[in-house]
């Protein structure tokens, strides 16, 4: 038996939780990221594929990476009085949904691009394979998948479901999770909605489960997928990719410089695929949801 996994929380209400963790996390986010746009704007590094260090971009990244964890550790720990581990990370009989995360990620993706392509707003024009490139990138969107997905749904959603119900809980999660990304390039109304919409699909498996997996292969494949290898800006920014190609065509269509996320074709594909988890997971998680909600 874990050391304090019954000790009762230090705030009762998992909302207070919630929102104490939301003012210091983003606080002290802002904090580095400022000290970090000074940093690089004194040094001249340019965040683009043209810059004249482009390795440098996943610096930042890192950084909030450690911090995430860091912050949502001690958390769990000293306030929710429960161990890191029970934010979601038990893989036993959760192989199967962190498949479809996984394949669900490459799936929309694929499917949106080849309406782009064949309706002429997509036009691939080279493909550029290096190897260290796209192992850097791997690692990075490893990274971010796994730290947007601890805080997000590990922590935020989590203690939100422990005062009010799935889907409140979930809307809630989704919204901040769409605020984080405001100072992202290129952000728009219609980003915005899509990394809501976004939010809802990576939270949807977890208020089912309680279980990360299938969030985190999700978001990581969305993210690979979309940038290293397909060539989209992902959330607005700009990485190497091995597939290279030009849109045209109305920015509403193709997300212009936000990617292929910030489309209304994006918004489709999730609404589309939001709805369909949602029925499958009512059916299959009906009899134990409300178990697992109180727990």
């Amino acid at each position: 038996m874990e050391p304090y996994s019954n000790k009762k929380p230090a705030i009762p209400q998992g909302w207070l939780r919630a929102l104490l963790f939301m003012i210091i996390y983003f606080g002290i986010l802002l904090a580095v990221s400022v000290i970090i746009l000074l940093i690089f704007k004194k040094t001249g590094n340019s965040e683009t594929k043209g810059g004249s260090n482009p390795s440098l971009i996943y610096v930042p990244f890192i950084i909030n990476a450690v911090l995430s964890i860091l912050i949502v550790w001690a958390f769990r720990k000293l306030i929710d009085r429960q161990t890191f581990s029970s934010l979601g990370f038990d893989f036993d009989k959760q192989g199967a949904n962190a498949a479809v995360g996984f394949f669900l990620g490459v799936l929309i993706l694929c499917v949106g691009t080849l309406i782009l392509y064949f309706t002429h707003y997509l036009q691939w024009i080279d493909i550029n394979f290096n190897a260290n490139d796209l192992f850097i990138s791997f690692g990075l969107m490893v990274i971010v998948a796994l730290y947007e997905e601890i805080v997000f749904r590990g922590y935020i959603l989590n203690n939100l479901l422990s005062s009010v119900g799935k889907w409140p809980a979930l809307v809630i999660s989704a919204l901040l999770f769409a605020l984080a990304h405001a100072a992202n390039p290129g952000y728009s109304i219609l980003a915005a909605v899509n990394i809501f919409l976004a939010g809802v699909l990576l939270g949807i498996n977890y208020i089912y489960t309680k279980n990360l997996w299938f969030a985190i292969l999700l978001h990581f494949s969305w993210n690979f997928f979309q940038g290293p290898v397909l060539g989209y800006e992902v959330s607005g920014l700009n990485l190497q990719s091995i597939f290279q190609h030009e849109m045209h065509g109305n920015e509403f269509i193709t997300g212009g410089k936000f990617g292929f996320e910030g489309s209304l074709l994006a918004a489709v594909l999730y609404i589309v695929s939001i709805a369909g988890l949602a029925w499958v997971y009512q059916k299959k998680y009906a009899v134990t949801v409300a178990a697992m909600v109180k727990n």
